[in-house]
Order: structure tokens, then C-alpha cells, then sequence
């Protein structure tokens, strides 16, 4: 993660859901992770189009994308943790996949193929009623 991104992102800490029991009540150890994707400097606007299109389900009207843990009783764990999904939320968006080739079988792997399905077929023929 990227030191701009760092300063881009702000927390805000609320009472948890998580673990913890009567603690839970008295503590905000809650982390949310707010971020504005489009004001951003860190990305360029090619990846920052790409964020907002595969991570429009995270981000809402206004540009910022909210994210949540409650996962750990300690606040800077459950930080750690949005940092965390951020990350990989960030690399599944900007993950290309690479561009398939189209490839032709071998002619031997063609000929090797239909001799199998001609044996199969022959088996499958004798198999039917036998006629006297």
C-alpha cells in the first residue's frame, strides 16, 4: 500500500459488533475505513476508472468507499484488518488477467480422438440385441 493512499484514508471508530461481551458496550474498537476514490492522487485516472467499475458495490453515491471490521477486540487490530481488505480489494480491481491465444489441437491429437470415438462406438453397437 502506497504511503498517498495512507494519507488519503481516514478512520472512524464506533462501538462493536464483534467479540468481547459486556466490553463491547463500552468501547469503540469498531474500525471504519473511509476513502474518496475519485479525488485520489495515488492511482491514475485509468485505475481509478477501473476501481470505481469493479468496486461499485463497496462505494457508495458520493465517491467514498466504506469499509468495516469488527472482526478483533482491539481497535488497531480491526484497522489493520480494513487496511487488509482495502488492499485486497484494490489488487482484485486492478488485476488483469492475461489474454488467452486461441490454439488448434495437433492433427495427431484430431486423429487420436476420432479412433477413440470410433472404438467407443463400435462397443456401443455390439452391445444392442443379438438377432438369430
Amino acid at each position: 500500500m502506497t504511503v498517498l493512499l495512507l494519507k488519503e484514508i481516514w478512520f472512524e471508530f464506533t462501538r462493536s459488533r464483534g467479540p468481547g461481551g459486556q466490553h463491547v458496550n463500552k468501547t469503540n474498537s469498531a474500525a471504519l475505513l473511509n476513502w474518496h476514490v475519485q479525488s485520489s492522487t495515488a492511482f491514475s485516472d485509468e485505475q481509478k476508472a477501473l476501481i470505481l467499475g469493479k468496486l461499485e458495490n463497496h462505494i457508495n453515491s458520493e465517491g467514498y468507499l466504506h469499509l468495516r471490521s469488527d472482526q478483533f477486540r482491539d481497535q488497531d487490530q480491526n484497522k489493520k484488518a480494513c487496511l487488509n481488505k482495502l488492499d485486497l480489494l484494490i489488487q482484485s480491481a486492478l488485476f488483469k488477467p492475461k489474454k488467452r491465444f486461441k490454439t488448434k489441437p495437433t492433427r495427431s491429437a484430431v486423429r487420436k480422438r476420432i479412433e477413440t470415438k470410433k472404438i467407443k462406438g463400435e462397443t456401443k453397437k455390439l452391445r444392442g440385441k443379438v438377432s438369430f
